[in-house]
């Protein structure tokens, strides 16, 4: 009996005692909402410009602060995800030539709706301009808040800033919304959900959350959010959802720098 247990304890197939297993295989859905909420919460921080109502976030943290703020939502952000990342494997890497085409669309999308100012008019039309207020953007402009500090740090910043824009945000927003809320309408067993399933639910679900996290943009967010869904739909491919959101991130960083629009960052 004992040569067999210890050939039991030896054999490839034998796997740990639950309690041993790393914490994101015991509880899967960190893998999907830890990095999300780090994200989210650290962001709630972020200080607005001295004109907005609220001069910050919950904390009356000054707005020359800001890039102090942002890169340490940042750094904790990629130190979840790193530490999550074994569950990524659960989605082989794989990009199809739609993604990108979608993204670029996406940027259409999202200035052309943005640039009519239609929130702002029904939120004035319908006394809700909390809400545009709600959904104000930090709206940094580093050339111009930094342009007294030496030019590595100011650059850094804005490596930094376009990393978390084009990287950071596209993956966790994604895999949190497609990999794990929208499954999660369909069925409680949500890891058993074929990606790229979807019922007017998880649909209605997806468009939502585009509205309430993105509020001062309501419209844009809702077409945008749509559109990846059809992308989601069609090729059933997370990573395909991720690429779109991170190239309709960069064309809108390219935008801003272009235009000096940093109302939308």
């Amino acid at each position: 009996m004992n040569e067999s247990s210890d050939d039991a304890m030896d054999s490839p197939l034998a796997s740990p005692a639950d309690g041993q297993r790393p914490i994101p295989e015991r509880h899967p859905w960190l893998t999907f909402a830890l990095p999300w909420a780090v994200y989210v919460l650290l962001g709630s921080l972020e200080p607005r410009p001295p004109s907005a109502h609220a001069a910050s976030g919950w904390l009356p943290i000054s707005y020359g602060y800001y890039p102090v703020v942002y890169t340490l939502k940042i750094a904790c952000t990629l130190a979840a995800i790193l530490w999550v990342s074994p569950g990524y494997k659960r989605f082989p890497f794989r990009v199809t030539l739609v993604a990108p085409l979608v993204g670029l669309a996406g940027i259409g999308v999202w200035v052309g709706l943005c640039s009519l100012h239609l929130e702002s008019r029904c939120s004035s039309a319908a006394c809700l301009s909390w809400l545009a207020e709600l959904g104000r953007r930090s709206a940094y402009n580093p050339f111009q808040e930094l342009a007294a500090v030496p030019a590595c740090w100011l650059w850094t910043y804005v490596v930094v800033r376009s990393f978390g824009l084009i990287v950071v945000a596209a993956i966790i927003e994604e895999f949190f919304l497609r990999g794990f809320l929208m499954p999660l309408c369909i069925n409680a067993d949500w890891q058993n959900v074929p990606f790229g399933t979807v019922s007017c639910g998880a649909v209605l679900v997806a468009v939502l959350y585009g509205v309430l996290t993105h509020p001062a943009e309501l419209l844009a967010a809702a077409a945008w959010f749509a559109l990846v869904t059809w992308l989601m739909t069609k090729t059933k491919n997370l990573w395909d959802c991720v690429v779109a959101h991170a190239v309709t991130n960069l064309l809108l960083g390219v935008y801003v720098l272009v235009t000096g629009h940093w109302e939308f960052l």
